[in-house]
């Protein structure tokens, strides 16, 4: 039975021997599994590190490949590609004296990606999966106006909910309002969180304790990867960072988002978490029976707003998100980052 002494996800998590954290988005998405994998580490448990890579790995050697599309990083593994987030969270774990791999995934369909996280598992003897992203869009159903960056989100969740025979098949996400700057709503994702809920999925809310040997050392690996790409730092895991560090509102840390208007916030530092299994069966099917299937006239959920709009005295849920979610597209795209930044 679950208890307030201990979140959902981690009580899962310890009864697990052998777990893979593997960033669902990829780029920076790993990072926001550190502070877990420090604190399961910290606990006794084996935990392994994965990424599904926006780097182009056809270019690597030979020996670093377990089977296709599955690679094995090391700080020193050679790449020509400066773009190398896996190889930098490599580097950032041996100078800390901490298992130095990083598996990599190639940014590929549903069923080779699918096909590469079964040999990783079978390789490592893994009995728990956790995707790990950094940004909340993972939990959006499909249907909604606005998505944020789902299409690597949605390739793993597919992959991993396809793997049956893993006992636990976990999603957590970290920084809850960042992808205000994709024009995600935010009231959405809330209302999808309680849907899983209703469903039996939601696995609750824990945030990272700043003060926390975990907190610590993940604002000194954000620091240390800002450091590794200083004009192609991560916008997600730098909000998370600031807000861990008690900033809050339009905290600008790059050019990057110079164009746009961040809303760093408390609420960045939760993990929110779900069964993957739960999860994957909110998404609609591209079934012929639904293919022109609306939502009930007065409903319309998912274009942000009601179809009849209400009164002015009827705020929305996060109004700060969701006022951001209205503005002009243009405004955010001048200097929007690739997916999974």
């Amino acid at each position: 039975m679950p208890s307030l002494l201990e979140p959902p996800l981690l009580a899962r998590l310890k009864s697990a021997e052998r777990i893979l954290i593997a960033g669902a988005g990829g780029g920076f998405d790993v990072y926001a599994g550190l502070p877990i994998a420090l604190a399961l580490r910290g606990a006794g448990k084996e935990v392994h590190l994965a990424s599904l890579s926006f780097s182009h790995l056809y270019g690597l050697d030979a020996e670093v490949w377990l089977e296709p599309e599955v690679a094995e990083i090391r700080p020193d593994t050679r790449s020509a590609e400066p773009y190398f987030p896996e190889r930098t969270l490599a580097r950032w774990l041996r100078l800390h004296g901490l298992p130095d791999t990083v598996w990599a995934f190639g940014s590929v369909g549903v069923q080779p990606l699918r096909a590469a996280y079964r040999a990783l598992i079978r390789h490592l003897g893994i009995d728990a999966v956790l995707l790990v992203d950094g940004g909340t869009d993972i939990l959006m159903r499909g249907d909604e106006a606005g998505l944020g960056t789902p299409e690597e989100d949605m390739a793993s969740l597919a992959a991993v909910a396809g793997l049956t025979e893993i006992p636990e098949r976990l999603v957590s996400c970290l920084g809850f309002g960042v992808d205000v700057y994709h024009g995600v709503n935010h009231s959405l994702v809330l209302e999808n969180l309680a849907a899983l809920d209703r469903a039996g999925g939601y696995l609750g809310a824990f945030s990272i304790p700043r003060d926390s040997r975990e907190g610590a050392l993940y604002l000194d690996a954000v620091a240390h990867a800002q450091a590794a790409f200083p004009e192609h730092p991560s916008i997600v895991q730098g909000s998370v960072a600031a807000a861990l560090r008690g900033e809050f509102g339009d905290v600008q840390f790059t050019e990057r988002t110079r164009h746009s208007e961040l809303f760093v916030n408390p609420l960045m530092t939760l993990y929110f978490s779900v069964t993957v299994e739960a999860l994957a069966a909110r998404h609609p099917l591209p079934r012929p029976d639904r293919a022109h299937r609306a939502h009930p006239p007065d409903q319309h959920r998912h274009r942000g707003v009601p179809r009849h709009p209400a009164p002015a005295a009827a705020a929305p849920v996060v109004p700060a998100l969701t006022r951001r979610r209205r503005r002009r597209p243009s405004r955010i795209r001048a200097s929007s980052p690739p997916r999974g930044s």
